[in-house]
């Protein structure tokens, strides 16, 4: 029986060695490239995770000497009367002798590891800054707080309009812009709080808007019917009463909301502020959702092209890693500076300092020794 009537009843074609070699050899060469493929793959994946951590990293929190109040960095301490805003000025002959050299420091003052703090305030039209807020963050704990500012706070300034609200227009208006701003309403807050803040985040509501577009909105429990209407800012607000996810703009009127109509309910700012917390925590539930955790760059990257901030994309990039890996709620504490009582003269919110040194000390107070009394700038 020759080999073609025995491949033929094997229903198999016979194949001399010269033929099956071709083949052997065509498969050395597809896994021969398959692990140089996927050794570039791995290498360029090593290379992207290298430069990744390289350039995604925490900022550097400013030295101890910059947050501490002026009167415990530097000797002699100012007046009782020395206004919020006026720095102490140093003796001339002193210059060439401490060029170089760190403010005095009481040697105990210590800054916590890996704990961030920030300056948080909302513009609206460029220059109103009626949402302030300080925010620290525990990076070893993972957990957030946040502190609202009452609009009306009062405080130890030399000025006709005392309030904290007033600090940002009147430093930018007196030839510092922006930046003037900043640093008029940094040092007015530290006044409050015992501490300046770290960096800082200015907001314009339109960020907020695209920001909740951008994640499918926000589950929101609104309390009752908030309707009102001002045609010369060109405010229209009607969200009705109930569980409901609200877009960006229904969901930022529900946070500037204060007046009603005429047979509408009107709240005080207290009520306004526990809406704005309402609204942190509702957003922040939504960024943590797993559907959003991938969307977390592109909101990094949204919120560096619309807000003004002194932190650098790297940095946000870095914050919003850590919010990938958030996923309890109770990492967020939202708080409302305490307030002793309302002055109706003026309408001013008297800042409480017992309350306050409590409240700091428990969250956002970025020295290891707690801050105290003498640190604080009450107004009278």
């Amino acid at each position: 029986m020759n080999n073609q009537n025995k491949s033929l009843r094997s229903g198999r074609p016979t194949q001399s060695r010269k033929q099956s070699r071709p083949r052997r050899k065509k498969g050395r060469v597809f896994l021969k490239s398959f692990f140089i493929t996927t050794l570039l793959v791995l290498t360029f994946a090593a290379g992207v995770y290298a430069l990744w951590h390289r350039t995604v990293q925490p900022p550097e929190p400013p030295p101890i000497n910059v947050i501490l109040p002026a009167h415990i960095q530097t000797p002699p301490p100012r007046e009782p009367n020395d206004p919020a805003f006026t720095a102490p000025e140093p003796d001339p002959a002193d210059v060439d002798i401490l060029e170089g050299l760190p403010p005095f420091i009481e040697s105990d003052w210590q800054r916590r590891e890996r704990f961030f703090t920030f300056l948080i305030f909302g513009l609206d039209e460029g220059a109103n800054t009626d949402t302030i807020m300080v925010a620290g963050f525990d990076e070893i704990a993972g957990r957030a707080y946040i502190i609202n500012i009452p609009r009306d706070t009062r405080v130890d300034v030399q000025r006709r309009v005392r309030k904290i609200n007033a600090a940002y227009p009147a430093g930018r208006l007196q030839g510092g812009g922006h930046e003037g701003g900043v640093e008029q309403l940094k040092r007015e807050v530290q006044t409050l709080l015992g501490f300046r803040p770290d960096f800082y985040v200015s907001l314009d509501m339109d960020v907020v808007v695209q920001i909740i577009d951008e994640i499918g909105g926000v589950e929101i429990n609104v309390p009752f019917h908030m309707r009102y209407t001002d045609p010369y800012q060109d405010l229209f607000i009607d969200i009705p009463a109930g569980v409901q996810t609200l877009d960006g703009t229904n969901a930022m009127n529900f946070a500037r909301y204060r007046l009603g109509d005429q047979g509408f309910r009107s709240i005080t700012d207290f009520t306004r502020i526990e809406h704005q917390q309402q609204l942190l925590t509702a957003l922040f539930r939504s960024m943590i959702r797993p559907a959003n955790i991938p969307r977390i760059p592109a909101l990094m990257t949204l919120g560096s092209e619309l807000l003004i901030t002194d932190l650098e994309y790297r940095h946000l990039a870095w914050f919003g890693g850590q919010l990938r890996g958030v996923t309890d709620m109770t990492a967020l504490e939202t708080h409302t500076l305490p307030i002793a009582y309302t002055r109706r003269q003026g309408w001013y919110e008297m800042p409480c300092a017992e309350g306050i040194l409590e409240l700091v000390n428990r969250t956002v107070n970025p020295f290891t020794t707690d801050i105290t009394l003498d640190m604080l700038r009450i107004a009278p």
